[in-house]
């Protein structure tokens, strides 16, 4: 396991102490401490650590709040640490963006694993979110196709196979996506469609 740098949030000064010397023990870097929430999210805009290890409950801003912002500005490895077990903690933490839990006391033998554990989560959950992205961005692809080849249809008489092998080749001549082509055909029929409307821009405007 390659170096980190750790930041870790808790409002208990003996469990920081020991978790710094763990991590140092094990290689990493410890580059920001916070006892709450609100301190940790500004260490962690300007540490911009690899790896987070926040406390659940801590004050002002507890540790499931505090993750859910960063989560959302920028996704990290993160580590949960509680001294409470009650019944569907986990699951809150894990949709908030935890991607390990470890319950107090800990010790060091465990913290190595579930460093393990949370990068090995968090690689797992971004090659998710990215064929998620890739699917959506193929549906919206063949929806602007469709919207495409339909103008063309209108257009020019075309039936929608001719239509299709149009915008194939098109595409083909001009080495650019399909869907960039299909863009550009509906843009320009935006464009018409607005020039024709009542008030809209004349031939002869200046």
């Amino acid at each position: 396991m390659k170096p980190l740098r750790v930041l870790i949030a808790d409002d208990d000064g003996l469990t920081l102490i020991v978790l710094r010397k763990i991590l140092i023990s094990l290689g990493h870097e410890v580059v920001g401490e916070a006892g709450d929430g609100e301190k940790a999210i500004a260490l962690f805009e300007s540490a911009k650590p690899d790896l987070i290890i926040f406390d659940i409950r801590m004050p002002h801003l507890d540790g499931l709040e505090a993750a859910r912002r960063i989560q959302a500005t920028r996704p990290t490895p993160l580590i949960f640490l509680s001294a409470h077990t009650e019944s569907g903690l986990g699951s809150e933490a894990a949709n908030v963006g935890g991607h390990a839990y470890l319950v107090k006391p800990f010790t060091a033998q465990q913290i190595k694993p579930a460093i393990e554990l949370a990068l090995a989560n968090f690689a797992r959950s971004r090659q998710q979110e990215e064929k998620v992205q890739q699917l959506n961005e193929q549906l919206e692809a063949r929806k602007v196709v469709e919207r495409a080849k339909g103008i063309l249809m209108r257009q020019t008489g075309l039936d929608e196979e001719a239509a299709y092998l149009k915008l194939q080749k098109t595409a083909r001549n001009e080495n650019r996506k399909l869907a960039d082509v299909a863009r550009a055909i509906i843009l320009a029929e935006d464009l018409r469609r607005d020039s024709v409307k009542p008030g809209g821009p004349s031939r002869g405007s200046r």
